[in-house]
C-alpha cells in the first residue's frame, strides 16, 4: 500500500482551517463501483464515522458495476456524491452527458493486466491477435490497456477487445474465453491467489503513479452546498490518511465490502497508492487521449479541466 503521508497531513489541515463546517445532518446520496478496492476510503469513512463526525449524514444510494452507470447515476441526480474512474467522469462531462465536479483523488495506480497462469504470454507484444477484456470503454482500465499497445508498439485494432464485468472476468479467464483483461482490484490480485492468473504488467509500469478513481459531485450541489463538500472532503482526507496508518482495519474493511478473502484483499492493498490530492496534468492527459480516441464531443482538452475540475476542492497543479 502505497500513499503520500505529507501531502495528506497539509490536506487535513488546510481543510480543516479554512472549511466551513457543514450544518449537523447534512444529507448526500453517495455511490461507488460494487467491490472496487480503490474506493477503500469511502468504507472506511462510513465504518469509521468519518463522515458523521463532520455532521454528514451518507447513505448508500448506489453500488455500481461500471462508471459509466454511475455517470448516468449523476445525470439523473439520483446520487450526490460518488467515487469513480477519473476517465468515465471526463468522458460524460466532455460529452455534456452529466455535471459533475472532480474535487480529490480517490486513489493512484492498482490495475493489471492478467493472462492465465500457464498463458505463454509474457509480454505486451505477445497479445497481438489475443481477446483481452476491459471493464468499458472509456474507463481507465480501457486508456490503460491502448497506453500500454502503443508502448509495446501495437496498434489497438491488433487485438480483440470486448467489454466484461470484473466479476466475471475470473471466470471467463479460466474457461478460455478470453486470453487477458484488464481490471482494477481486487480483482487482479484475486485471480493471482485462486491460481487462475498471473499479473503480465501493473498499470504502476504502464504510467507510473497514473491517477485513477476520484471523488466527485453532483454539479448542482458542489456549486449550491459548499460547506457540505469541504465536510466530505476533509472526512475523505481523514480516511486516506486512516487506511496508512491502520492497514489491518482497511484490510478487515476491504474484505467486508469487496467478500473477498483477506489474502486477496492484503495483496491488492500493495498494488494501490491512497492519495487525496487530485493534480490537473493528468486530468489533462486524460482529456487529450480521450479526444484522440474519438470518446469524446469536446476535444479542448482546457476547456473540459474547466467543466470537470473544482478549484475549490483538494486541487493541485502538479507533483512537488
Amino acid at each position: 500500500m502505497k500513499i503520500s503521508v505529507v501531502l495528506l497531513s497539509l490536506s487535513l489541515v488546510l481543510l480543516g482551517a479554512a472549511a466551513p463546517a457543514a450544518a449537523a445532518g447534512e444529507k448526500l446520496r453517495l455511490g461507488y463501483l460494487r467491490s472496487d478496492l480503490h474506493h477503500l476510503a469511502a468504507w472506511v469513512g462510513i465504518e469509521k464515522g468519518f463522515f458523521r463526525d463532520e455532521g454528514l449524514d451518507v447513505e448508500t444510494a448506489g453500488i455500481f458495476n461500471a462508471g459509466a452507470e454511475e455517470m448516468s447515476a449523476f445525470a439523473s441526480k439520483s446520487i450526490d456524491v460518488g467515487y469513480l474512474g477519473m476517465a468515465p467522469s471526463v468522458t460524460g462531462v466532455a460529452n455534456r452527458a452529466a455535471s459533475v465536479k472532480a474535487e480529490a483523488l480517490a486513489n493512484a495506480e492498482g490495475s493489471a493486466i492478467v493472462v492465465r497462469a500457464d498463458s505463454p504470454l509474457h509480454q505486451v507484444k505477445d497479445l497481438a491477435g489475443k481477446t483481452v477484456a476491459i471493464p468499458g470503454f472509456a474507463s481507465v482500465q480501457d486508456f490503460l490497456l491502448r497506453r500500454a499497445l502503443e508502448a509495446a508498439g501495437l496498434e489497438a485494432g491488433a487485438v480483440k477487445i470486448i467489454v466484461v464485468k470484473p466479476p466475471e472476468m475470473i471466470t471467463a479467464l479460466e474457461a478460455s474465453q478470453i486470453d487477458a483483461f484488464i481490471a482494477w482490484e481486487p480483482h487482479a490480485s484475486k485471480a493471482v491467489t485462486k491460481g487462475v492468473g498471473r499479473v503480465l504488467l501493473p498499470s504502476s509500469q504502464i504510467w507510473k503513479g497514473h491517477p485513477c478513481c476520484v471523488v466527485a459531485f453532483e454539479g448542482s450541489v458542489a456549486h449550491d452546498r459548499p460547506a457540505v463538500v469541504q465536510s466530505f472532503l476533509k472526512a475523505h482526507a481523514r480516511a486516506t490518511a486512516f487506511i496508512l496508518a491502520n492497514t489491518d482495519e482497511a484490510v478487515r474493511i476491504g474484505v467486508q465490502y469487496t467478500g473477498m478473502d483477506e489474502k486477496t484483499v492484503r495483496m491488492a492493498l500493495g498494488n494501490i497508492t491512497y492519495r487525496s490530492e487530485l493534480e490537473r496534468a493528468p486530468v489533462r492527459e486524460y482529456a487529450s487521449y480521450l479526444g484522440r480516441l474519438g470518446y469524446i464531443k469536446e476535444t479542448d482538452p482546457d476547456a473540459i479541466l474547466r467543466d470537470y475540475i473544482d478549484p475549490a476542492g483538494l486541487v493541485k497543479d502538479a507533483r512537488p
